[in-house]
């Protein structure tokens, strides 16, 4: 692995400065230095007045760094964190990696009577839908059983029993981007937002109560309707919150007669119990009657009925880094903990993540991660490490799958686009730049890749924290798309670039931020 950092540059980058050149007198500056120009000017926006603005731009192929400011301070990366989480994944677990299901049981089975109890077990699959536990439940009515005399079992002790991340906050609890992991859950949809329902609100007529729906169908949560049929033709006003701790969703606000109906997301508190509520109504409609449901370890040797096996990590790789998929990060790191130190939980998993960090060439001594996701605040990178880890992936054998999940600027379709498909389109960047996106409340980052119109490849890190500003998100295009433009030794200083605001449809209730500083993943806008 190369980490081919050289003195000047860590000279600079410890006191936080950006490069500085000195043109000959009367000279326009030239390369690099109308580069680095055009970047301080878009990096003195007032927005960024007392904030932390860490930037590393590097030619992976020269090992030229072009730019840097606060390369080695330590920020709060959000999302970005995805990027490390990622890569690591691919190391310990391989391209190939499959979560599996299974229902097994140690009982006799007489007939179509089995004497004793029927086990789900879970490795943590994400991508199980209510479709799913259905097959697995006509694959249990094909081996001819009927009745189980015992119950449905439970068996999630692949991972350890703690569902939320070290720093969450508590009142992101309800919202499906903080959904609880578990080695057991379901997907209430192919985007694989596990541990989570679909809230469907319908209109009826004007002045009665709208109706109010899961998808898919559970009794794990309980719905008090508090919504209200509108006037045709108003705005939709709708508020999903489930209690804090608790199993009750309020659903409150008005939609219009007529309209379409409006859609949102709950968290769900068990996870298990949300895959056994999906299971046994699956056997009960193929006919397999079971008198009641709970939690249970297999036992060792047990026969099985019916398996399932998840997509590759490969494939996984495209919704978890498109749509930032924050489950798809825990759920990851617990995986590599047991399937490494043989202990599913944040702690194992992020020793393993550790480990596999520093074989690909960063220094793990200067970072904090204590979740995969970048939801926790006590997340800790420096973007010269996030470079460093974009450079050195390119040499893995995984690196294409990896570098094909991650978002293209200004593509439109969802799952190419993904959390860029709102920015940088009209411009050098759009369908070139591709990079991770990160944002949280008073910090925004994007790192990846960039080819120059000098036909260049580059990787850049951009980490913005603490300001107190609309979102500087901008900044971070307007930085992307100047690398595109940039044209090597002939570049000459063209200005600031001005790259229109992302497009986010709407606020998200739970950040209480400006719907402009999320992740468009953050509010289902894409």
């Amino acid at each position: 692995m190369r980490r081919r950092w050289g003195v000047a540059f860590g000279l600079v980058a410890a006191v936080g400065i950006p490069f500085a050149f000195v043109a000959p007198s009367g000279a326009a500056p030239t390369g690099p230095d109308a580069l680095r120009v055009d970047l301080d000017e878009i990096l003195a926006d007032p927005r960024l007045a007392g904030s932390h603005a860490g930037v590393v731009v590097r030619d992976p192929a020269t090992d030229e760094v072009l730019y840097s400011r606060q390369a080695a301070a330590r920020a709060t990366p959000a999302s970005n964190a995805k990027l490390l989480t990622s890569a690591a994944a691919m190391e310990a677990l391989g391209p190939d990696y499959r979560f599996r299901t299974e229902v097994v049981t140690g009982a006799r089975q007489v007939g179509p009577v089995l004497l004793g109890d029927l086990h789900l077990r879970g490795t943590g699959d994400p991508t199980l839908l209510a479709a799913d536990y259905d097959r697995l439940a006509e694959q249990v009515a094909a081996s001819g059983i009927r009745f189980v005399q015992g119950g449905l079992r439970t068996d999630d002790t692949w991972f350890d029993d703690v569902p939320l991340g070290t720093g969450w906050a508590w009142d992101d609890e309800p919202y499906y981007y903080a959904a609880p992991v578990s080695a057991l859950t379901a997907s209430p949809n192919t985007d694989f937002d596990a541990g989570t329902a679909i809230v469907r609100v319908s209109p009826t007529v004007e002045g009665a109560p709208a109706e109010v729906r899961l998808d898919p169908a559970t009794d794990v949560v309980q719905i008090d309707n508090r919504t209200t049929t509108s006037a045709e033709g108003d705005e939709p006003d709708v508020l999903v919150q489930r209690d804090h701790g608790g199993s009750r969703v309020v659903v409150s606000g008005t939609v219009p007669a007529g309209a379409e109906p409006v859609e949102d997301f709950t968290t769900v508190p068990d996870p298990s119990a949300y895959a056994a509520d999906l299971f046994a109504r699956a056997l009960a409609a193929h006919g397999v009657q079971v008198r009641n449901a709970g939690e249970g370890t297999a036992p060792e040797g047990a026969r099985v009925l019916a398996e399932r096996e998840s997509i590759p990590l490969r494939e996984l790789l495209v919704p978890f880094m498109k749509l930032s998929n924050n489950g798809h990060a825990e759920v990851l790191v617990k995986a590599m903990g047991r399937e490494v130190r043989g202990e599913g939980s944040w702690a194992a998993g992020l020793e393993v993540l550790t480990e596999r960090l520093g074989g690909l060439g960063l220094s793990p001594e200067v970072l904090r991660l204590v979740d995969g996701s970048g939801l926790s605040t006590m997340d800790n990178v420096t973007p010269e490490q996030l470079t460093v880890l974009l450079d050195n992936a390119r040499q893995r054998p995984w690196f294409g799958d990896w570098y094909d999940s991650l978002p293209v600027a200004g593509v439109a379709d969802r799952m190419v686009g993904g959390t860029l498909r709102n920015r940088m389109a009209g411009t050098a960047a759009e369908n070139n730049v591709r990079a991770k996106t990160g944002s949280l409340t008073g910090v925004t980052s994007l790192s990846g890749y960039v080819t120059t119109a000098g036909g260049r490849e580059l990787v850049f890190s951009v980490v913005f924290n603490d300001f107190v500003s609309g979102s500087p998100k901008d900044l971070e295009d307007a930085i992307a798309v100047r690398l595109a433009e940039y044209r090597g030794a002939e570049d000459q200083p063209r200005g600031r670039t001005q790259v229109p605001q992302p497009r986010i449809q709407r606020d998200d209730p739970a950040t209480r931020i400006d719907e402009g500083a999320l992740e468009c993943s953050w509010v289902k806008a894409c």
